[in-house]
């Protein structure tokens, strides 16, 4: 193709930018609280050519690394590309040689055995090191100061899954990493990989095991005894792939399970839980342990909450129509057998965000994105087509839920956590939200806003004025100046 698609994938907040830049002294409107000294980390897919299919979609774009750098009422921003090794062919080229999302096959010929990932999900920071993620391959290494690519990680080549996920859970208490990557030895394949990184970033532990069938595994969760593995009926095929189809169909009829094994453990203790059919869930708030009881909490929906996903699978249903919940799972592990107890927590919504020290752990409230229901039509774009317009506090212990919704019309990204030293202080929260600056979808203005954590009602206490649009993020991270300043890779 010669031009980008007019389909929901190249609208609204998926308009293609494709600028590099770096803008200084951002206008600020209000004041930033002075703990808050870091950076916000945001993985920002973008497309730098046109691509080759008219029905390619959102999450096939090139990775870029977004990062605002925030120092009291000093803001500046940067974004720029990951230099993956698709990216650079592509460069080299000036077009798209990489076909359909996650299909090899519709490949222009002179890429074939060349690394397929975009880097494109999430950005995460261990061990001293900023990786950019996308869970079809292994993580990009990239400079926190810089924005400039490293490489490709491997562990120094003792990492052997092919395939890392976008979705690691770090323990803040030990500092260590778990992990997981699926397909790990190839496309289709049922194998996945199960790895624990210490504090300084070394692997200590690879595992392998089989899943049920091969489904996509985006997100996972960790107790303080316990790596929980869900698996949802979305699911590739390896004949579909070679005839040009997509790489996921959901299958609304199939079963979904749940596999627990302690975190330390053996891949061979794993215990596999059989759910509901075709229900779907892409994020999880967290999972803890209550003696023999295993909770976790799921943005759960009755079936993927991606179109071209679902209309793969023949499952014809309007986005809007998409029906969940977040919901509670309980894993009794004292009791023989293969059911679990479910209930509603919360109204449906996605992007969860949880303060770190709580990882793995019970913990008092969370965040999540969700719709509300006077924010009039969703602003178009995002990964499924349609974005956010309001953000949710919940206290899963009690039932307590606050809301702050966005102005009519707009759209607001995944939040990002920023703690606080002073315990009489329940952080804050860094959120992109997009305001419509006119009646075509493509034309909006983006800030970055900061709210309290515990008073999300009341609205941002400070925004960051951009002036300009920015394309949807996927996820975002925050990593403290303290951090930043002992990074492996220096300014």
């Amino acid at each position: 193709m010669g031009a980008f698609p007019k389909s929901i994938h190249f609208i609204g907040t998926n308009t293609p930018r494709r600028v590099e830049m770096s803008v200084r002294n951002l206008e600020v409107e209000g004041e930033i609280p002075a703990e808050i000294d870091g950076a916000f980390f945001r993985a920002v897919p973008d497309n730098a050519n046109a691509p080759m299919f008219e029905d390619d979609i959102a999450l096939n774009a090139d990775g870029m690394v977004a990062r605002f750098n925030i120092t009291g009422n000093q803001v500046d921003y940067d974004i720029k590309y990951v230099e993956t090794e698709r990216y650079l062919a592509e460069k080299e080229a000036r077009r798209a040689l990489f076909g359909q999302y996650r299909n090899p096959f519709t490949d222009d010929p002179s890429v074939k055995g060349k690394d397929r990932t975009l880097a494109n999900t999430t950005p995460v920071w261990h061990g001293g090191r900023l990786f950019m993620t996308k869970e079809d391959g292994r993580g990009y290494e990239v400079n926190p100061h810089t924005l400039e690519t490293i490489g490709a990680w491997d562990y120094f080549g003792a990492l052997k899954s092919e395939t890392f996920t976008a979705h690691p859970r770090i323990d803040d208490e030990t500092g260590e990493m778990f992990f997981f990557g699926y397909e790990a030895d190839g496309l289709c394949s049922l194998e996945v990989a199960y790895g624990i990184a210490d504090k300084d970033g070394k692997l200590t532990s690879e595992q392998w095991f089989k899943q049920p069938y091969c489904s996509t595994i985006h997100d996972f969760c960790i107790t303080e005894k316990y790596a929980i593995f869900p698996i949802y009926p979305t699911t590739a095929d390896i004949d579909r792939l070679k005839e040009g189809g997509a790489h996921w169909a959901h299958q609304q009829d199939l079963e979904c399970w749940v596999g627990i094994m302690p975190r330390y453990g053996k891949v061979e203790e794993m215990r596999w839980f059989k759910g509901p059919k075709g229900v779907s869930a892409f994020h999880f708030i967290n999972a803890f342990d209550d003696g023999e009881l295993v909770h976790m909490d799921v943005c759960l929906s009755d079936t993927n909450a991606f179109q071209f996903m679902r209309e793969a699978g023949g499952v014809e249903r309007h986005q809007m129509d998409v029906k969940g919940a977040l919901t509670r799972w309980t894993f009794d592990m004292s009791k023989p057998g293969d059911s679990f107890e479910s209930r509603d927590l919360g109204p449906p919504g996605d992007l969860p965000r949880l303060p770190d020290a709580d990882q793995g752990r019970p913990y008092r409230r969370a965040w999540y994105l969700s719709m509300n229901p006077e924010g009039g039509p969703p602003m178009p774009g995002g990964p499924v087509g349609a974005n956010f317009n309001a953000i949710i506090r919940i206290e899963p212990g009690n039932g307590r839920i606050s809301m702050m919704g966005v102005p009519p019309g707009a759209g607001v990204s995944e939040p990002a956590f920023v703690p606080s030293a002073d315990p009489e202080n329940g952080g804050w929260l860094l959120s992109v939200v997009d305001q419509p600056n006119g009646p075509d979808p493509s034309n909006y203005l983006s800030e970055l806003w900061v709210m309290e954590a515990d008073n999300v009602e009341k609205g941002p206490i400070a925004k960051v004025k951009l002036n300009m649009p920015l394309r949807s993020q996927v996820h975002g991270t925050w990593v403290a100046r303290a951090k930043l300043d002992t990074s492996v890779q220096k300014a």
